[in-house]
């Protein structure tokens, strides 16, 4: 595995996940187990003390496994579905999802995308594209997959929105909605308390990215785009209390400081 890594403030966040799927899948009992994320830290000797503390690991752990449960669910009901994971970053996602039918986009920053395909390759079913979330140069090539599998399309934004502005957030929706008919979208969202109080985040602070939005409810997201619908949303503590006594009691203290996954429709 032939990488130099050379990512950018908020890219760099992209290191957390990596670094905790790989402690986690080394683990007796791993909860989730991630081949990729093992083989970037041996091979880049990616330092994971900085990247791995208590609350991120657990955190990154809750919401890989209640997103994978959240998209299985999904594709019990729509198999044939096309999935775009805007953002992706390293992400694995797929190959523990993957029912053998599903067409799976990876999309990414173009500078994102030349490092992502230095650990990952393409398949017949899984392809990665270089875009913005708030361009849509992207979308002809996913509503061609969609169409010729007259199948439903969800998509995944996973560590995305806290790093946009509100703005930004009402320009990516506006552009999922404008050009995909009956989807669906799971938003990992974080708390109006923490926006510019990443020092206080356990691993976040060892970058140089900053939080610029969050929203105390979910719902607050349909003013930015006509036609939105919020279905529901549940808080990472969720999962992360099942654990550990100390989730639990984070979970007892701060009820609704940790991020939740947020389901939408249109």
């Amino acid at each position: 595995m032939d990488i130099t890594l050379k990512l950018g403030d908020v890219e760099t966040t992209a290191l957390i996940p990596v670094a905790v799927k790989a402690n986690e899948s080394l683990r007796p009992n791993a909860r989730i187990y991630d081949d990729v994320a093992v083989k970037m830290v041996q091979t880049l000797n990616i330092d994971t003390n900085k990247f791995d503390k208590f609350l991120s690991h657990e955190g990154v752990i809750a919401r890989t496994i209640m997103l994978d449960r959240m998209v299985k669910d999904f594709l019990s009901n729509n198999p044939n579905a096309v999935i775009v994971n805007l953002a992706a970053g390293f992400d694995n996602r797929f190959s523990r999802v993957d029912n053998g039918r599903i067409a799976w986009f990876d999309l990414d920053l173009p500078d994102c995308i030349e490092l992502r395909k230095k650990v990952f390759e393409e398949k017949e079913r899984v392809k990665m594209l270089p875009g913005s979330v708030t361009d849509d140069n992207w979308c002809q090539t996913v509503r061609q997959a969609v169409d010729m599998r007259h199948s439903k399309v969800l998509f995944i934004a996973e560590g995305l929105l806290m790093y946009l502005t509100m703005e930004e957030i009402g320009k990516m929706l506006n552009v999922l909605k404008n050009n995909f008919n009956d989807a669906t979208l799971f938003a990992e969202m974080n708390n109006t308390l923490m926006v510019k109080r990443n020092k206080y985040h356990d691993t976040v602070k060892n970058t140089k990215a900053v939080f610029k939005s969050g929203t105390k409810n979910g719902k607050e997201l349909c003013a930015l785009c006509d036609g939105l619908h919020f279905v529901e949303e549940h808080s990472f503590n969720e999962e992360m209390k099942k654990h550990s006594v100390r989730a639990k009691i984070f979970a007892l203290l701060f009820p609704s400081l940790n991020d939740r996954w947020a389901t939408y429709t249109w």
